[in-house]
């Protein structure tokens, strides 16, 4: 009976989620009305309860949480201090006079606007208020500029160093660890964000890549889609242009550079990092005026959005414990053994549940909720590695972002998209990017080794 209450607990999330209710509120909320019902028909134990505290108290104190608040500032400020707009002016102007040449300077900026944020949301928002217009202004097929913007922005789920990896990576550790205890190992080896970090180089540098060839052919074979800028009179040339492209460029990347560098060299931990980061975009902002009047709307913002993710975790958490106490651990982990196909019939189910799940819920929900259950099992079964699986569930969820018709991506976008760009545009803009998604998904699970092999390199195992 527990297992068919942990079943309807989970529609119920759904039901409730749909209707337009909070999330963090909703796990919490549907999940103690649930864990009354157990205990009403003696299907759960309430005392199980009491371990809530401590895990709460556990979330507070863990060290690579800590990242969290400290890369959001980072980010929350290189927007606010319109470094962006300032890269995206100066690139625009070196590449902007071929054909492609926009649409190109658009991404690398994207690149480090992605890298810099770690979130997709914000990172389309900003790029579709800031990039997206002067596309358009220039000419270019507005299905062409929508699909650009919105897929160059979801590279905040993937880039490092991405809040989404962080999160993963904290959650699949625990998973790892559980996963061979249960195995009887009582020295379990560990999984790391910097290991996540140093997985998700190889892939996300490839899609950039994809993206930038798949740009260079649209210029090629449609050029009136992406014609090229007229230069301007005023605009800076040759050597000048360049010494202004060093101004803008060179000390966001060395401070992107510099805090992931640390990390992967293991000179300093994702928090000790993501410190550097947030007090040297302090500084960067500092070349600007009224550097001052932006601390409070940062720290402000900042508090915002951890707060959302912080209250989601809780919430997660309570779900966890009372899906648990219902049985739903022990009931995925009997379907997914029992799969067939073996473990890649179970790693292909969760991954399509996963693509679906990004319709509905946020990527922080999913990494919460879904990954603490699933992952355990998968972890257990053979042949299956934990960067790997990492980089597989964050690419998905990267892709199920910008899928037609439901991925939040294009949501986000068509909130901030000019009035004459349409919701047909951005879907039609959408596609061949997902398409370059999918195949990335096919060649990370023929070609694992893209994955493991820098965090391997790196780090041995």
């Amino acid at each position: 009976m527990g297992e068919v209450l942990a079943v309807v607990m989970v529609l119920a999330v759904c039901a409730v989620l749909f209707a337009g209710y909070p999330v963090a509120l909703t796990l919490a909320g549907v999940s103690l009305v649930f864990a009354a019902l157990g205990a009403a028909i003696g299907a759960m134990d309430l005392s199980l309860l009491g371990a809530l505290p401590q895990r709460i108290f556990g979330i507070i104190n863990n060290d690579v949480l800590l990242a969290i608040p400290l890369f959001v500032f980072m980010g929350v400020m290189m927007e606010r201090s319109r470094i962006a707009e300032e890269l995206l002016e100066t690139m625009g102007g070196l590449f902007g006079t071929l054909p492609g040449g926009l649409g190109i300077a658009v991404t690398l900026v994207g690149v480090l606007l992605a890298a810099a944020k770690g979130i997709v949301g914000a990172t389309t928002v900003t790029m579709g208020l800031i990039v997206l217009p002067t596309m358009l202004r220039h000419g270019y097929d507005r299905a062409l500029a929508a699909g650009t913007v919105a897929a160059t922005a979801t590279l905040a789920q993937i880039f490092p160093p991405a809040t989404v990896l962080i999160l993963l990576g904290d959650q699949l550790s625990n998973s790892y660890q559980a996963a061979q205890l249960a195995e009887g190992n009582f020295a379990p080896q560990t999984v790391s964000v910097a290991d996540l970090f140093a997985g998700a180089i190889v892939p996300g540098s490839v899609l950039v890549l994809l993206y930038l060839l798949y740009l260079t052919g649209v210029a090629i074979f449609a050029p009136e889609k992406s014609p090229p800028l007229k230069p301007s009179p005023d605009a800076p040339h040759g050597l000048a242009l360049w010494r202004r492209l060093g101004e803008a460029l060179l000390a966001p990347l060395a401070l992107i550079l510099v805090v992931l560098g640390s990390i992967l060299g293991g000179v300093a931990t994702p928090t000790e990092a993501a410190s550097v980061g947030a007090v040297g975009s302090v500084l960067l902002a500092t070349r600007k005026a009224g550097v001052a009047g932006l601390l409070l709307p940062v720290a402000t913002r900042t508090a915002q959005i951890t707060s959302m993710i912080f209250l989601i975790l809780i919430g997660a958490t309570l779900f966890s414990l009372v899906l648990r106490g219902l049985g739903g651990d022990v009931l995925v982990e009997r379907l997914l053994a029992n799969m067939p196909g073996g473990t890649g019939g179970a790693v292909v189910t969760v991954m399509a549940a996963l693509f679906v799940l990004g319709f509905v819920m946020d990527a922080f929900e999913i990494i919460f909720v879904v990954v603490p259950i699933v992952a355990p099992v998968l972890l257990k079964m053979p042949g299956v590695d934990p960067i790997w699986l990492g980089i597989m569930m964050a690419v998905n969820l990267q892709t199920s972002y910008m899928h037609p018709p439901l991925g939040p991506t294009l949501f986000y976008l068509r909130s901030v998209a000019p009035p004459e760009v349409t919701t047909r545009d951005i879907y039609l803009g959408i596609i061949p990017y997902v398409l370059i998604q999918l195949a990335m998904l096919v060649a990370l699970w023929f070609l694992p080794g893209l994955v493991t092999f820098l965090p391997h390199r790196l780090y041995g195992g």
